[in-house]
């Protein structure tokens, strides 16, 4: 499994009910996405900053969403290109399925 997370600087600060308004209209981009296990979307305390959290079936699944196409979008929703930190991901545990699931 991978883990990207996606960070960008917002051009003003924001607040929590002002940013969740904006991330409940592109989250159904999201639900069906192929290699797509789960995505959190998040701001920083102080407003300046936020993002999302995705896991990732594959490395492979990651980079299909990552097109310049997407990176385009989140820039003009946002008004800055988005960071994307990679990071592998073993072992997972799901306490709403009580289950733990390893990478193959």
């Amino acid at each position: 499994m991978i883990v990207t997370i996606v960070t960008f600087e917002l051009p003003q600060p924001t607040t929590l009910a002002e940013i969740t308004t904006t991330f409940q209209s592109t989250a159904p981009k999201y639900r069906g996405l192929p290699g797509l296990l789960r995505k959190n979307y998040w701001l920083s305390e102080d407003g300046r900053r936020a993002g999302g959290v995705y896991v990732w079936e594959s490395r492979a699944a990651a980079e299909a969403l990552y097109t310049d196409t997407w990176t385009a979008f989140v820039t003009e929703k946002y008004g800055k290109p988005p960071k994307i930190e990679w990071l592998l991901s073993p072992v997972m545990v799901d306490n709403r399925s009580d289950t733990i699931e390893v990478a193959a």
